[in-house]
């Protein structure tokens, strides 16, 4: 099974390195905002995550689910942190 995290995270650290122009992850890095911006959107993407639950919209579901994972490693690249973070968070919750 391909990595689709550790793929998605790595085209996020990319994008911060590389900053290019028309990079919607770039802009988040670049933003004056910056941090705030993914927060917002954090809040944002859960309350429509919550409603399409509500609504047993399945399709909903895993679209804002992605929008939140999405955001969530975004954050994660914000603070220097990396997937081995995360994974380690949870290991210790098993």
């Amino acid at each position: 099974m391909d990595d689709v995290l550790g793929d998605l995270f790595d085209v996020i650290e990319d994008r911060k390195e590389t900053l290019p122009e028309d990079s919607y992850t770039a802009s988040l890095f670049t933003h004056e905002k910056g941090q705030n911006a993914v927060l917002e959107k954090l809040g944002e993407e859960t309350t429509e995550l919550v409603l399409a639950a509500k609504d047993d919209d399945y399709q909903e579901i895993a679209h804002e689910s992605a929008d939140i994972v999405y955001h969530l490693l975004v954050l994660l690249a914000m603070k220097d942190m990396d997937l081995d973070d995360l994974r380690s968070e949870l290991a210790e919750r098993r």
